[in-house]
């Protein structure tokens, strides 16, 4: 027989346990200490001696038996969601230019010299998720009339028709058409406005990258005089980034060759 390996007593000593009870009358409390095991398993060692079964029984503990299936349940769940998240993670891209534009925007820190008491400048930024091509410019503000400003620009640059725009749900972005400036040039343009979910910025991925790619590569590599020549420095770096730059994301081509 295949004793468990965390078994407390074999049957040899769970025939003396039965002896020093009932031939030796020892109390249940000193054969706990004795054997050092609790006196429910004693009651049931001498209410089995009495049948003369010395053996190991099967566990009938209902609450290992439902830890037991707790964690196989629990790592059936995190398989599952391991599988999910490994779907969710797959790159997916639109089939030809302005399918889908992707927005977001990023405050910029004070330059050089500046007092804290000076209001931030913020970098609105536009990509095409078909052929990376980047739209950026730097306005005073975070308001929905400076996304309309800055959409006005990305339309007016724009070789082809844009038929979503894909933003987090920021007020610069969300609002009523009727009464809200950015989303009112959307309708009159035909463009469907998209949002990622609530609090979940990360479903625009693309624009986060990117605006992590501008930040890496220009604003912290650059001195800038003042903020006339921030915005001049912004203008070349993209179109360094369009016309020179390779993207892994488009097989080491540059936005303009896709």
């Amino acid at each position: 027989m295949v004793i468990h390996k965390k078994t407390k007593l074999t049957p040899i000593q769970r025939k003396q346990l039965a002896d020093d009870y009932y031939k030796h009358h020892i109390r249940v409390c000193d054969l706990c200490r004795k054997y050092r095991i609790t006196a429910p398993t004693v009651y049931k060692i001498i209410h089995r001696a009495r049948n003369n079964d010395y053996s190991v029984h099967k566990s009938v503990n209902k609450r290992f038996q439902c830890l037991e299936y707790g964690l196989k349940r629990l790592a059936k769940v995190e398989k599952e969601l391991e599988e999910k998240l490994k779907k969710q993670a797959k790159r997916y891209h639109k089939k030809y230019p302005g399918e889908m534009m992707h927005g977001d925007t990023k405050r910029l820190p004070l330059l050089e010299g500046e007092s804290p008491k000076e209001n931030h400048e913020y970098l609105f930024i536009a990509i095409d998720d078909y052929s990376r091509e980047l739209y950026a410019a730097i306005l005073p503000d975070k308001t929905q009339y400076s996304a309309e400003k800055f959409l006005k620009q990305v339309l007016a640059e724009c070789p082809y028709t844009i038929e979503q725009y894909y933003t987090d749900n920021g007020l610069e972005y969300r609002g009523n058409p009727e009464h809200h400036a950015f989303a009112k040039l959307c309708q009159e343009n035909r463009i469907e406005q998209r949002f990622t979910k609530v609090k979940c910025p990360k479903t625009n991925g693309k624009a986060e990258r990117v605006i992590r790619t501008i930040m890496d590569m220009w604003h912290n590599k650059t001195r800038f005089k003042n903020r006339q020549h921030r915005k001049t420095e912004l203008i070349r770096f993209v179109n360094y980034y369009n016309t020179v730059k390779p993207h892994k994301g488009i097989d080491g081509q540059t936005p303009m060759e896709k």
